[in-house]
């Protein structure tokens, strides 16, 4: 006695509501990769070649002495040291003529962010160009 059925299995699958969910997904992580890093510094990291595309007007150097935790600022490779309070103020008197400002910024491996991202805001208020100087590898 062979039983048939009366339904038969449709094998088809709908792919619409997968189409749904992939652009969902599509939108969401286009709208977040926008906001991942909308008020970042921009800076113009030289390659690995060491050529860089401007020449630095001015050179500031972040020296970091370790056994009593202080910081040295040197501008244009001058051995006397700068205050950190006026640096600022002779970074606009080196670079108020000059159309299109770059400032070298040349610091010591041990020397933490803050004191580098003080100097990168120093340059934002005053639409200044940094260059990150590295060693050659």
């Amino acid at each position: 006695m062979a039983l048939k059925r009366r339904t038969k299995v449709n094998p088809s699958f709908s792919m619409s509501s997968m189409t749904d969910i992939v652009f969902l997904l599509l939108v969401f992580f286009l709208v977040t990769s926008t906001l991942v890093n909308p008020n970042a510094l921009k800076l113009l990291l030289p390659k690995s070649t060491n050529q860089i595309s401007s020449k630095p007007v001015v050179s500031l150097s972040i020296k970091h002495y370790i056994s009593t935790n202080t910081f040295s600022y040197h501008i244009n490779g001058k051995n006397t040291p700068v205050p950190a309070g006026e640096i600022e103020s002779i970074l606009q008197s080196q670079l108020k003529d000059d159309d299109d400002p770059v400032v070298s910024l040349h610091v010591d491996r041990t020397v933490p962010m803050e004191q580098v991202v003080n100097i990168m805001n120093i340059a934002k208020r005053n639409q200044y160009r940094i260059i990150l100087a590295t060693a050659p590898e």
